[in-house]
């Protein structure tokens, strides 16, 4: 059997389309609540909305304005930090739903955040890499 190395996936996820297409995806895990969760009567909605904000700020920074800067990597792993934070703090109050007498799960709710905080951890290694902060800057400077 023939071994390639240990890449596996590696080279394929730092192409610039890849690159590209996961800073832009992340956008997902932020706002992802069940509905009742943004109702007006409902605290909960205003934090994801403005992670969201500024992971917006980061990619337009990094994918339109192809900045060589820190600073927007920077923002992308703080807004996907305080994302697992901040579901962690909020799992427990609304883990179970009460119902006659008795406390069912939240399923929905519980489902919704460990895929947000599984698509959050993920993206915080995956900026980490070398190769992801360095792809954007190859691909910038072949185009220039």
């Amino acid at each position: 059997m023939k071994s390639t190395g240990g890449a596996g996936l590696r080279p394929t996820l730092t192409t610039r389309g890849a690159i590209t297409a996961l800073l832009i995806l992340q956008v997902i895990a932020l706002p992802l609540f069940p509905p009742e969760s943004f109702a007006s009567n409902s605290q909960e909605w205003w934090l994801p909305v403005v992670l969201m904000i500024m992971v917006v700020i980061a990619d337009v920074e990094l994918i339109l304005r192809r900045s060589d800067k820190a600073w927007p990597w920077y923002l992308i792993s703080f807004a996907n930090g305080f994302n697992i934070l901040s579901r962690l703090m909020m799992v427990w109050a609304h883990a179970t739903l009460a119902s006659t007498g008795s406390n069912l799960p939240n399923i929905p709710y519980l489902v919704l955040t460990l895929i947000s905080l599984a698509i959050s951890f993920l993206m915080l290694v995956y900026t980490e890499w070398p190769e992801v902060r360095m792809g954007l800057l190859k691909a910038y400077k072949r185009q220039a």
